[in-house]
């Protein structure tokens, strides 16, 4: 029977010639060449069935043969084809979550991304005269008039610029930083280490929680360059603790006729202290103190997209422009389009400001969570469901590796159901075609509504209907 199947099996240029081909070529947009590799794999792949006696009986003549064959070809399509990165819903309450691309960009900086990668742009060209221009000019005036600094330029992550500025500006020279901040980041980007890559040399002063003013006074010789301080924006060190304030160290440096430089890891334009919500000091305030060189990124607490934001006296972000590095390290035009929109948003004022998500994620009150907790509630159809739903108040975090330790109250839905554990209820969200992100807590899956945007809503609710119906029922989302 086995040599019989074997014989039915259709060939190769009957399948290409049939309609359900011409139907999947169309719809995933592919050429004859491309779908026939698919249609001889799977065509392979039940060849070996038949010969490992699996085969279910169908006659490959049948009807039903050719749906499953082509249905499964459609399946191995949209596999294919599918792009690795897919949308996210977020309602782990972690406003800048790394692992889910940290800050979404508002609707002016999506607008401006289409619109750009849609058209040639003037990315470097100066249209009055034709003559070429620098990339940097796009963003710079946008970074001046919102920092006061003197200059600026962007390159494509913050670890990019701390390492640019390190290797244009202090190579084979001492840098000196505080024992307490010599910090490590997400991806084990450790700051010794960039220095070495750098090929600056790095001088330790202080301890661990009490680095003196005196110290960094003791440690200046003729081989130092720069006096760096690193904001601790991933953890914080409490009790018999005492540091240098920026201000006493741009002092220093200027008396000494050395660099400050800070880097800021996630450099704020919004003052989150007048919402009481942590104590970062918005940059305009860091320039004001007198600073020579400021980095941050661009996609933590500013809520544009990935980039390293470099701020400060003109002569020394001339020099970063000019070193081969820049080349290496620039950003496209995309990212320009993004961080420009996102940058005359806070040009327009706080109530536009308000408007980009992270902002608008971290600020959000209580009451305005408990409101799209409630639309979710009346939303969530439970006639098919064997659910049980929890809500309590909860504490949400900032996230990306800023402001530790900082906890903002939030309404937590929770809910367990019958014959699944939270483990198992977090998966199956977890893999869902659109993926929701929750958080499991003693035994109970739960979604924090701070991160979620009101138009997604319905979208939980529908998922979660039909993950975990009772009726068993298969339905194409």
């Amino acid at each position: 029977m086995m040599q019989e199947y074997l014989k039915l099996l259709p060939a190769i240029h009957h399948l290409q010639k049939h309609a359900s081909t011409q139907k999947l070529m169309n719809k995933h947009q592919i050429d004859l060449e491309t779908i026939t590799i698919y249609l001889k794999e799977h065509l392979a792949f039940i060849r070996n069935i038949i010969i490992n006696n699996q085969w279910s009986g169908i006659d490959p003549r049948s009807q039903k043969f050719y749906r499953l064959y082509f249905s499964n070809v459609n399946l191995m399509l949209k596999k294919q084809f599918l792009s690795p990165l897919q949308p996210v819903i977020n309602a782990s309450g972690t406003v800048l979550h790394t692992n889910l691309g940290r800050s979404r960009l508002s609707e002016p900086a999506i607008a401006e991304v289409v619109r750009v990668a849609r058209n040639y742009s003037n990315l470097e060209m100066e249209l009055s005269s034709g003559k070429r221009n620098s990339r940097h000019e796009i963003v710079e005036n946008l970074l001046k008039d919102l920092t006061g600094a003197e200059a600026a330029m962007v390159v494509n992550n913050n670890a990019a610029a701390v390492y640019l500025i390190l290797k244009a500006l202090a190579k084979n020279k001492e840098i000196i930083v505080s024992r307490g901040e010599l910090v490590e980041i997400g991806g084990s980007f450790r700051i010794p280490n960039i220095m070495e890559e750098s090929g600056a040399k790095l001088q330790e002063v202080g301890t661990t929680n009490k680095t003196r003013l005196k110290d960094y006074e003791n440690a200046i010789n003729h081989e130092t360059a720069m006096l760096m301080k690193v904001h601790r924006s991933n953890f914080e060190i409490t009790g018999f603790t005492e540091s240098v304030e920026r201000d006493e160290i741009c002092q220093l440096a200027e008396a000494r006729q050395l660099i400050s430089y800070e880097n800021l890891g996630s450099g704020t334009l919004f003052d989150f202290s007048q919402q009481r919500i942590g104590h970062d000091v918005p940059v305009h305030k860091v320039i004001a103190s007198g600073v020579d060189i400021v980095s941050f990124s661009g996609d933590k607490l500013l809520g544009g997209p990935q980039a390293g934001i470099i701020l400060g006296k003109k002569s020394l972000i001339d020099k970063l422009k000019t070193h081969s590095l820049a080349r290496v390290l620039r950003v496209d035009k995309l990212t320009l389009a993004a961080l420009s929109a996102t940058l005359i948003t806070y040009k327009k004022g706080t109530a536009a400001v308000k408007e980009i998500p992270t902002i608008r994620d971290i600020i959000i009150s209580e009451e305005e969570i408990k409101d799209k907790v409630k639309y979710f509630v009346n939303e969530l159809c439970t006639q098919h469901l064997d659910i049980q739903l929890y809500l309590k108040r909860g504490r949400s975090t900032i996230g990306g590796g800023t402001m530790p330790g900082v906890m903002i109250p939030t309404i937590l839905v929770g809910f367990s159901i019958k014959g699944y554990s939270a483990a198992e209820i977090y998966k199956r969200l977890c893999e869902n075609r659109i993926a929701i992100i929750g958080k499991v807590h003693q035994d109970t899956f739960w979604l924090d509504f701070r991160t979620v945007d009101v138009k997604d809503i319905t979208t939980i609710a529908k998922i979660i209907e039909m993950e975990f119906s009772t009726t068993n029922e298969s339905v194409d989302q």
